[in-house]
């Protein structure tokens, strides 16, 4: 029988994200690298965050903890209500799982399978039946703008609509939080302004939470506001639109 789930951490009315003295090394040999140096901010419900920084400035190791892929090695961070450095692994899985929607710079998708097929994985785990699972990837691949490519793999299809399926993976379990890692570093321009509209509109239409990193200035730009970080330290916030 499984333990009763904890009461959240975090009111209701408080931040969606909350991070509190956050820091983080890694080990080189005997050397110890500092990565995040008492890293502290919070993240509001519905909030669009672009987190901007040089190579090796720890954007991508905050974007993994605050997704719950790494953990901090102290510091508190609460994320939707759970504080995350707290959960065990089979915990922290499943968590993953209900509240975090990811988009990676090379999309991650599998060739073998249509573009219907990849948006249905993350529903496979779940108790569901074949027709919802098509029915929601359906939707999810409509809202992109790609209704009429379902039934293509992904070398059938521009880079630009590959990641626009990684985005409707991404939203088909109705995410807390979306976490996109550099979504358009390996797109042309014009793809790339595509799939940045559609990330706001996801956001200005339907309240999705997003955290960006990006090193792309007009990427950011389509943020509400901007976190910049220099050698794990953040080094200011820069508001964009209300």
């Amino acid at each position: 029988m499984s333990a009763p789930a904890a009461s959240p951490v975090v009111p209701p009315a408080g931040p969606l994200v909350a991070l509190r003295d956050i820091v983080k090394t890694y080990r080189r040999g005997q050397q110890v690298v500092p990565v995040l140096s008492g890293i502290s901010f919070d993240i509001a419900a519905g909030e669009f965050l672009a987190l901007m920084g040089p190579s090796g400035s720890g954007k991508s190791t905050l974007l993994n903890l605050i997704a719950g892929i790494d953990r901090p090695d102290s510091g508190r961070l609460v994320v939707a209500g759970e504080d995350v450095g707290r959960l065990g692994e089979a915990e922290l899985a499943d968590w993953r799982a209900r509240h975090i929607g990811f988009i990676f710079q090379f999309y991650n998708l599998m060739p073998v399978l249509s573009a219907l097929e990849n948006v249905e994985l993350p529903l496979l785990l779940k108790d569901m039946g074949r027709r919802e699972r098509r029915e929601r990837a359906e939707l999810a691949l409509s809202m992109v703008g790609l209704a009429d490519r379902m039934t293509h793999a992904p070398s059938e299809l521009s880079g630009g609509q590959q990641q626009r399926v990684a985005i409707a993976r991404a939203l088909i379990t109705d995410p807390t939080l979306i976490v996109a890692d550099e979504p358009t570093g390996d797109l042309d321009r014009e793809s790339a302004d595509d799939v940045l509209r559609l990330m706001q509109r996801l956001n200005d239409e339907i309240g999705k939470t997003i955290v960006m990193v990006t090193h792309d200035s007009r990427a950011a730009g389509h943020a509400h506001a901007i976190m910049h970080l220099e050698k794990g330290v953040l080094s200011g916030r820069e508001e964009l639109r209300g």
